[in-house]
């Protein structure tokens, strides 16, 4: 596999020949439908040079470009800010967002944003696409987040969060003490009807599941810092659940957390990982926490 320009390059193995392109494209890239039809529109995947009809059957040493990295317009306005870097390569980029920051404008004013900052990135190291996050943190939460490079990755890792092959892992600090090692919180999730951006769990909200378990209690301080993992992903998922169960986030003050002396909630992405749909390899990108709240659990997070 090779890049030249535009284009990506993959010798077919002995292993996948027989195949026609279409399948081929389907299995090995796991690109999905609709990404496949334009490129079927277009005509624009090459076998040794030549557009093919898609039925064809490829053989070992066929040559197959596909345009992954076809330039396009990036209308996002920079934000110079530094950020840091967790991961990076030709597809992906995964950076641990700092607390007080977007992950996206709200609106067309709004440009100081990690998706600008993000843009500014990709300016500097000459990458003429715009960036594209696949998922999204609350502003005053913290941690890893993973943005694509090219629109087919973008295609791709969206299908991959939807059948929930990404896994996302944080670390929280909640008011009281958790007396259960581990837990599920299997309820559902809908909007409050009286508040515009508050969460609830309702029996007629879409389906939410959270796993947690205890790293340590801290009865000094009458907290539990936690794991939590998520096998769906609602807005506000984790601070409602862990606030239906008697147990808020501190610095969460929408869901009954007390007010810390920095504007955040004590939640924090700390690890990304899934199996990179175009190199097969596994990834794991660890985000460590900053924020003064979890310093005195440093020593815990040994991911």
């Amino acid at each position: 596999m090779s890049i030249h320009g535009q284009w990506l390059e993959d010798k077919i193995a002995k292993n996948d020949a027989g195949q026609t392109i279409e399948d081929y494209l389907k299995t090995k890239w796991r690109i999905p439908k609709k990404t496949l039809h334009q490129f079927r529109m277009n005509k624009n995947v090459l076998i040794n040079g030549e557009p093919l009809p898609w039925r064809n059957t490829l053989k070992e040493h066929d040559k197959m470009s596909l345009p992954f990295f076809e330039a396009e317009p990036n209308e996002i306005t920079p934000y110079n800010v530094d950020i840091e870097i967790l991961f990076e390569d030709e597809h992906v980029l995964i950076v641990n967002k700092p607390i007080n920051l977007d992950t996206h404008p709200s609106s067309e004013q709004d440009q100081k944003t990690l998706l600008n900052a993000v843009a500014a990135y990709f300016q500097k190291i000459g990458l003429k696409t715009k960036p594209r996050h696949v998922h999204r943190l609350d502003s005053d939460t913290s941690g890893a987040i993973l943005f694509t490079k090219h629109f087919v990755a973008s295609s791709v890792f969206d299908q991959l969060l939807a059948e929930r092959k990404i896994n996302r892992t944080y670390i929280a600090l909640v008011q009281g003490i958790i007396k259960k090692e581990d837990g599920i919180i299997n309820e559902p999730i809908g909007r409050d009807r009286h508040h515009a951006t508050r969460r609830r769990v309702s029996r007629t909200g879409q389906a939410a599941k959270t796993r947690y378990r205890v790293l340590k209690r801290n009865t000094a301080k009458n907290e539990t810092l936690i794991e939590l993992s998520l096998e769906t992903g609602r807005t506000h998922q984790i601070r409602v659940h862990m606030s239906h169960i008697g147990y808020p986030l501190l610095g969460d003050t929408l869901y009954g957390g007390k007010r810390l002396k920095e504007q955040q909630q004590a939640l924090h992405a700390i690890k990304l990982s899934f199996i990179h749909p175009f190199t097969h390899q596994r990834v794991s990108a660890v985000a460590h926490p900053t924020q003064q709240v979890f310093l005195p659990y440093s020593k815990l997070f040994s991911y």
